[in-house]
């Protein structure tokens, strides 16, 4: 059996979105890239290939492993390139996303063989987190200013637009983009595709896929573009677990349990946000606190309920592990970083990769 801890990714569970995303481009004409940011793991590729029609990116990194690894279409994006990485990345890419408008300047000249973008923030967004939000004030996530956009509307073919986060509400999701028509119909009237971005949940149970594909269609129709999806949360969802192992179990005035994993180190993306890890079913009369076993007093992945009190050696799954944990996981206090395993379709496991103090020793010098 593999020592924990280790990320567990399941392929029929990827299989099962990448249907979901199968049928909404067939009805709906956009085509799905696979965000980098949320998830790069890339053994698992062979399984999204298929599906998808590329990557899109966020830094030099991401766009050549997704060149690389993946293929198809490749969606270079970063919020600001540097004069020595702009030939590699135009190299790597088939089409590049700038920023702001002083980027699109510097750099248009070194990439004129691929299709030239502009992030184009429309001011509102649905993230409930200001860490996460791209419209909050000041923000430096791309142009708002229609006007300014107009000036340079000649020397770019498309945008990226980023709003959403974790909306499953497609109410919402038609409302805004019908504000976004509204207000900057006259700058897509005059581009070839428009990346609509991630963060769309249509992946979630009960969402309704025929009514986002309707619209998507709808939208590229209107104006006579492509539309781009770039769902990362949506294609890895509820596709891979945390494996751990109760080291101590101790009562400080509640039942805590401290397992060979840290939210720090190996689920970050929760901690930032201060949300607790999921663990099903979550039912039983023994309540206990799941604690990680690094130094820092907050590294506690949540409150659960179990139906037995919890033992030194038992094994729990944490779920929904996917998204954000192998792009963020690092090696705070030294703690054992987790192997990558795969349950195959025939529901064996395979190990991609481990990690030993070797790794550990070389990301520091």
């Amino acid at each position: 059996m593999l020592q924990t801890p280790y990320y567990l990714i399941d392929r029929a569970a990827l299989l099962r979105n990448m249907a979901v995303i199968d049928r909404l481009q067939a009805l709906s004409g956009a085509k799905a890239l696979l965000a980098l940011k949320c998830f790069a793991t890339w053994p698992v590729f062979d399984t999204l290939k298929p599906h998808m029609a590329g990557t899109t990116s966020s830094s030099l990194y991401e766009l050549r492993l997704g060149r690389e690894e993946f293929g198809g279409e490749t969606h270079a994006y970063s919020v600001a390139w540097s004069d020595h990485e702009i030939d590699a990345a135009v190299g790597h890419a088939d089409k590049i996303i700038f920023n702001s408008i002083g980027q699109l300047a510097r750099f248009e000249g070194r990439a004129q063989g691929i299709a030239r973008g502009l992030r184009l923030n429309p001011r509102f967004s649905t993230s409930g987190f200001d860490l996460a939000d791209p419209a909050r004030p000041f923000s430096r996530l791309g142009e708002w200013d229609a006007a300014k956009i107009g000036q340079v509307i000649d020397r770019i073919s498309g945008f990226m637009i980023h709003y959403n986060c974790e909306n499953g509400d497609f109410a919402l999701f038609d409302a805004q983009l019908s504000r976004i028509e509204a207000e900057f119909g006259a700058l897509l009237e005059r581009v070839q595709w428009v990346s609509l971005g991630g963060g769309i949940h249509f992946t979630g149970a009960g969402y309704p896929v025929e009514a986002l594909a309707a619209r998507l269609k709808a939208f590229a129709d209107r104006f006579g573009v492509q539309v781009y999806l770039e769902p990362g949360e949506a294609a890895i969802t509820n596709a891979a677990t945390l494996e751990v192992t109760v080291l101590d179990v101790l009562d400080n005035g509640k039942k805590l349990a401290i397992v060979d994993s840290s939210i720090e180190a190996h689920m970050l993306d929760l901690l930032i946000y201060r949300q607790p890890a999921k663990i099903a079913p979550n039912e039983g009369e023994y309540p206990f606190m799941i604690c990680g076993k690094s130094c820092l007093a907050g590294d506690i992945f949540g409150e659960f309920r179990f139906p037995a009190p919890l033992q030194v050696g038992d094994r729990l799954s944490i779920l929904d592990a996917a998204g954000y944990t192998m792009v963020k996981k690092n090696w705070f206090n030294g703690v054992q970083m987790p192997a990558i395993a795969i349950r195959e379709i025939d529901g064996s496991i395979t190990v991609a990769r481990q990690f030993g103090y070797q790794d550990y020793r070389s990301s520091l010098g």
